[in-house]
């Protein structure tokens, strides 16, 4: 399990560039599945299992784009300036490394602090590529890099750059491959676009119309640093009842909660303060469907140093597995 996150988390792929990750992904499940094809918006989707009696047509969705950063000018002494693709946070960028599409590497830094005690806005830092001038500078405006970070294995616990949503894409990847028999017919979407308004899930639940949507996603956790929220590293996957976009269908909540019980897997509910996942593209694609989350707690997220629990990962393929390889009831309680 450890080798293939490591693998997926290392291949750059920030927001509208996902074609390095998505080939990676693609030669890995066409075994497995039997259709396999890419849409207009670049999402790879992979149908498994045939409906039949009592089946439902599910669409599980995990996003294979990352933050990143874009070239917006080259100054004439060589620093490149950049905006952000997703939400990057300042407070993680000194002193870090990038590296662009291209190849070049480069370190970030900032102008003179006016005020150490206030976080610069991005507008304010640069990356240095080791060029002199913006003649020798080997990127140019428009150019993306991403967060330039090995992977760490710290035993029971692994860090990265990308995890989000890479883990998932590796759960999503290792569910394929573990589920034998299913009545469902089954449409798992890696999807592009997901860290700028889930643009890509929104085109293929369009497309699918499906009747039951679950995300895979990463979740902060309220273990550390103040956040004020439940989850912990370690205490197993989240099942998401709420963030900022998405409301998760009470009956999906029911159905996911009901499972992990007889799964005998360790379960915690989500409630998140920020963000959103591609659950909410699907609820409201063309004429609505159920849906939910499943969530793997993270510590640092959209950092370059993501932070997950093996125990947790382990359990979420579990639960994920149970949930597809047997009927679906879906009941408000």
């Amino acid at each position: 399990m450890k080798e293939l996150i490591k693998q997926l988390a290392q291949i750059p792929g920030p927001s509208g560039y996902e074609s390095a990750i998505r080939e990676a992904i693609k030669e890995i499940i066409k075994p497995h599945v039997q259709e396999l094809r890419a849409d207009a918006m670049g999402n790879l989707i992979a149908r498994l299992g045939t409906k039949t009696s009592g089946g439902m047509r599910v669409m599980v969705a995990a996003h294979m784009d990352e933050i990143g950063v874009i070239v917006s000018h080259v100054e004439k002494n060589g620093q490149v300036r950049f905006s952000n693709i997703g939400s990057v946070f300042p407070r993680y960028l000194p002193g870090n490394r990038v590296v662009f599409l291209n190849g070049t590497r480069g370190v970030i830094n900032s102008d003179r602090y006016e005020d150490p005690s206030k976080i610069q806005p991005i507008s304010q830092f640069f990356i240095d590529v080791g060029a002199s001038s913006k003649k020798d500078c080997p990127v140019k405006t428009g150019d993306l890099a991403v967060f330039d970070r090995e992977f760490l294995d710290m035993g029971k616990r692994v860090s990265s750059k990308a995890l989000d949503d890479r883990v998932a894409c590796a759960l999503m990847i290792e569910t394929i491959k573990k589920i034998t028999k299913t009545p469902h017919e089954l449409y798992f979407v890696f999807s592009t676009q997901e860290e700028v308004a889930s643009r890509g899930a929104t085109t293929a639940a369009y497309q699918l119309d499906a009747e039951l949507g679950i995300a895979l996603d990463v979740t902060p956790v309220g273990d550390i640093l103040g956040i004020k929220m439940q989850v912990s590293l370690g205490e197993g996957p989240a099942i998401k009842v709420r963030d900022v976009g998405h409301i998760a269908d009470p009956a999906v909540v029911n159905w996911m909660v009901a499972g992990a019980k007889v799964l005998k897997v360790p379960y915690q509910l989500e409630v998140l303060d920020i963000g959103s996942t591609d659950a909410r593209a699907m609820q409201i694609s063309k004429s609505g469907m159920p849906s939910g989350a499943l969530s793997i707690p993270c510590r640092y997220v959209h950092s370059p140093s993501e932070l997950i629990d093996m125990d947790d990962y382990g359990h979420a393929l579990t639960l994920l597995t149970g949930l597809l390889s047997r009927e679906i009831r879906l009941e408000n309680k």
